[in-house]
């Protein structure tokens, strides 16, 4: 996934978005009193929990010196510029007691940890 998707200024995006559509169909729904924008604004917001919630592992299952104990040891192992990228994705993919947990010989995370690397070496569009 490109970098870009993974911002902060592409979630803030997001969620004005979301919020823009819940606030528009509230409003519709006041002035016509239709069940139709209150089915809107319950799929919007299934909707925005899911697409936002990957984004937000990083922020809830990782304190900060988990974060930095994670970076040293990448840092031994890959260069530093790797290692933001690769980190970024582990800390949304998994949680901290679940990478800790992870088999980091499985097929699983190889093939996770392969597709990431290769996505952060790839000079692509962004």
């Amino acid at each position: 996934m490109p970098s870009f998707f993974s911002s902060d200024w592409f979630i803030i995006g997001l969620e004005i978005v979301f919020l823009i559509l819940i606030i528009y169909d509230t409003k519709r729904y006041i002035e016509t009193k239709k069940r139709e924008y209150i089915v809107n604004i319950v799929l919007t917001l299934a909707f925005a929990i899911w697409a936002l919630m990957p984004y937000y592992n990083s922020y809830f299952k990782w304190n900060e010196v988990q974060k930095q104990e994670y970076i040293i040891e990448c840092n031994k192992e890959n260069n530093q510029s790797l290692c933001a990228c690769l980190s970024g994705s582990i800390f949304k993919e998994y949680g901290f007691e679940e990478y800790n947990k992870l088999d980091k010989k499985s097929e699983d995370y190889k093939e996770f940890f392969n597709n990431t690397k290769k996505e952060c070496l790839d000079n692509g569009w962004f």
